[in-house]
Parts: C-alpha cells; sequence; structure tokens
C-alpha cells in the first residue's frame, strides 16, 4: 500500500476464528475488517456511536469484494492494514489488506456511505468528519 497514510492493526488468528483444520473462517476475516473500520473512525475522533449521536449517520457497507490469496493459520500474527482511497460526498472508499509475515493472505475494496439513521438514506459527510479524515487522503510520497 502506497500513497495515502495507511492505518494498520495487529491481531493473533484466534482458535474461535478457525475451522477444525485450523484455517481460518472468511466469516471471521469479515468481523475483523468491520473492527478495522471501526478502529479508523475511533482513531480520526469519530467512533461510530458519536457519528450516529452528534450527527444521526450510520456507515453501511454498500459494496464490498474480496480476493483470497492464502490461507490463515491459528496462532498467525496479521497486520490489517486500511487505506482511505476516496473520500466522496457521501461515500468513503476503502482498501484493506490482510498479511502474515510479509505475505498477503486477502484484500478487499469497500466502499461505506453516510447514511441518515431517520431516513436510511444516504447523507453528505459532516465537515468535521471530512477534516478528519484529511491526513489519511494525503500522500506520503507526493
Amino acid at each position: 500500500m502506497s500513497g495515502a497514510r495507511v492505518f494498520e492493526v495487529s491481531r493473533r488468528l484466534r482458535f474461535g476464528e478457525c475451522d477444525p483444520s485450523g484455517i481460518a473462517y472468511f466469516p471471521a476475516y469479515m468481523a475483523m475488517m468491520v473492527a478495522v473500520t471501526e478502529d479508523l473512525f475511533a482513531a480520526i475522533g469519530w467512533p461510530w456511536p458519536r457519528l450516529a449521536r452528534e450527527h444521526g449517520l450510520a456507515t453501511p457497507t454498500v459494496h464490498l469484494e474480496v480476493t483470497f490469496r492464502q490461507p490463515g493459520f491459528e496462532g498467525d500474527h496479521l497486520r490489517l492494514a486500511c487505506r482511505v482511497e476516496r473520500l466522496g460526498a457521501r461515500s468513503l472508499d476503502l482498501t484493506h489488506q490482510v498479511s502474515r509475515d510479509g505475505t498477503l493472505l486477502w484484500l478487499a475494496d469497500q466502499r461505506l456511505v453516510a447514511a441518515s439513521l431517520e431516513t436510511r438514506r444516504s447523507a453528505p459527510w459532516p465537515e468535521a468528519v471530512r477534516a478528519a479524515f484529511a491526513p489519511y487522503l494525503e500522500t506520503t510520497n507526493a
């Protein structure tokens, strides 16, 4: 992942996230991706409860494309990296990459939408949220 600043989390692949042979369940990976996205929003100062409370917004995923390259195994130390690709007026495009010791296990392209909890329709991102994402949109090799 080059260009924009990357948000990273490291964690161990746990027993309960794997099948009896010790290979990661893909639903567990999706839960990890949601957790990283939630952590990203918290890191910029807009945890999801605050976004809901102050702006009446949720962040549903409207598009998700995942490519699995290698299996993960119980006990693996994973690096979960998330990069903000684009911040639109009402959407946010993220790229996720999960690796073990430099080996890419899977990657995903995700689009979130700012959605009004009241109307259940897309809504513009508040300026404060847009500003908080600025460090993740700036390129590091410009």
